[in-house]
């Protein structure tokens, strides 16, 4: 079954004649640290040499990077953890972070499932102040909420949740603008791929990353929306080879070209792995 939806889906990238990428690199992420697992977000800096990484337990990790002289990463060096301060109603857990922005000036925003919202961290030491909500956020199922979020250039804050609700029906695209949410543009749902991250990249257009199960292996695709036209592609497209892929970032690498840095969600799990896929694309 693996090797059949493998296959199918490999023919039908060839099928949409999806762009091949310039190079596709991956390393696998390796701490003694207990708490560096389950990576649900990853934001790269401008220049590819660190990163910010996010748990969906509600910690973040800065990680210094090496490269070698082809660009390829060949060291990660991580810093210890810090915890989220988040606030606990009732004694229950408000820790489910799963989208992760970090700002020019250093503000990080962070969405939650279960107690479904967006908060933003002036520093880490500072408990969250939380953003006002919108009406469609209460009816989220627990684990299937505001997996994604990004900013655009302009600092503005798009969130997309996880399921749609129906195969027929488009992903909504929360905009955070003047202080409330609006729903401004929707993504087409294609097939039974859910949406687990997102990040605007230099040239504008917003990097959607999808994941999909068989049951035996995680699907991954990434399209690239254009939300002025609402135009969608696919720019690429993973079979089985790579893991449970969660957080995406896309940065310049040259004038040419951009990379998208993916971090799997090892859901804490002895039977997966935390790694990094890069691809380089041109753009």
């Amino acid at each position: 079954m693996q090797i059949l939806v493998g296959l199918l889906w490999l023919l039908m990238g060839t099928a949409l004649g999806l762009p091949e990428p310039l190079r596709i690199e991956r390393i696998k992420v390796v701490s003694d640290d207990p708490d560096l697992g389950g990576l649900s977000g990853i934001e790269m800096a401008d220049d590819g040499l660190s990163y910010v990484a996010l748990s969906d337990r509600g910690f973040l990790v800065r990680a210094q990077i090496t490269r070698d002289a082809t660009g390829a990463i060949s060291a990660i060096a991580h810093d210890p953890v810090t915890r989220l301060i988040t606030p606990r109603p009732n004694g229950v857990t408000t820790r489910d972070s799963e989208g992760l922005v970090v700002t020019p000036e250093g503000a990080i925003f962070i969405s939650f499932e279960g107690t479904h919202r967006v908060a933003q961290f002036p520093n880490l030491a500072a408990m969250e102040a939380t953003l006002p909500s919108h009406p469609e956020f209460a009816g989220f199922q627990p684990n299937s909420g505001l997996e994604s979020l990004a900013i655009d250039a302009d600092g503005v804050l798009y969130a997309l949740p996880e399921r749609s609700g129906r195969y027929d029906r488009p992903f909504p695209i929360f905009r955070f603008q003047d202080g409330q949410w609006d729903v401004p543009y929707v993504l087409p749902r294609v097939g039974s791929f859910l949406v687990v991250g997102a990040d605007f990249g230099p040239d504008g257009m917003l990097y959607v990353l999808e994941r999909d199960f068989t049951g035996f292996s995680f699907l991954n695709r990434v399209r690239c929306v254009d939300l002025q036209s609402g135009e969608a592609y696919t720019v690429f497209v993973g079979t089985g080879q790579y893991g449970n892929l969660e957080g995406i970032s896309v940065w310049r690498d040259s004038p040419e070209t951009l990379r998208l840095t993916m971090v799997s969600d090892d859901n804490y799990n002895m039977l997966q792995q935390t790694e990094i896929v890069e691809l380089q694309i041109k753009g």
